[in-house]
């Protein structure tokens, strides 16, 4: 049996720090993994960022819930899960995915947690482990699961190499420049072909 794991930001959803940027006309919120490839940095400066402003988990929540998964997003995740297990694996948080999720069909997600005060203050987070996209991806190889992962950012390329098959999608040039071991596609036509040639199994699109 074979798993298809999936970043969510970016590959089947807005990035959701850049849509609160945009909202706020915080510049500074604009950064992403793919700026910033080690996670904690970015982290801490986003929390000090929200600390700086005054802002709280219900103003990144209100304007998430204005937000629609990317154009061809869900037909893209029905189309996979007739073919595969579907897992999304993202560093977003659970607070934070509900509304987009639903969108999507509540496919299986892994992702973090945010801890706030009594305020709704954002005063920090909790990861789910170390290194989570590749040690999902380990212990579904545990399981004899046959894993091919598909993502855009720094923050996936872990998990991309631990995959026997990974996939870069919608990345940016600096990615796919330092990662040339990975095929990169950019819509959900291309993803699909690249799913298909992956499998070990006979597909059809």
């Amino acid at each position: 049996m074979e798993i298809a794991c999936l970043d969510l930001e970016g590959v089947l959803v807005p990035e959701i720090w850049i849509a609160f940027a945009e909202k706020t006309g915080i510049a500074e919120l604009r950064a992403t993994t793919r700026d910033i490839p080690d996670y904690d940095v970015l982290m801490k400066q986003r929390l000090r960022i929200l600390d700086e402003h005054g802002l709280k988990l219900g103003d990144i929540q209100e304007v998430i819930g204005t937000l629609k998964p990317l154009e061809g997003a869900p037909e893209f995740v029905d189309w996979l899960r007739e073919r595969f297990q579907v897992v999304i694996l993202s560093d977003t948080f659970y607070e934070f995915s509900q509304p987009l999720m639903r969108q999507l069909g509540f496919p299986t997600l892994l992702c973090h947690r945010l801890i706030t005060d009594e305020n709704d203050r954002v005063v920090d987070y909790q990861l789910r482990q170390k290194d989570p996209k590749r040690q999902s991806v380990l212990a579904f190889k545990s399981l004899y699961y046959r894993v091919v992962a598909a993502g855009d950012s720094y923050n996936d390329t872990t998990m991309l190499s631990e995959a026997h098959a990974g996939i870069l999608f919608h990345a940016p040039d600096n990615v796919i420049a330092e990662f040339p071991q990975f095929p990169a596609v950019h819509t959900f036509e291309e993803l699909k072909k690249e799913f298909i040639k992956a499998s070990n199994r006979p597909l059809a699109l």
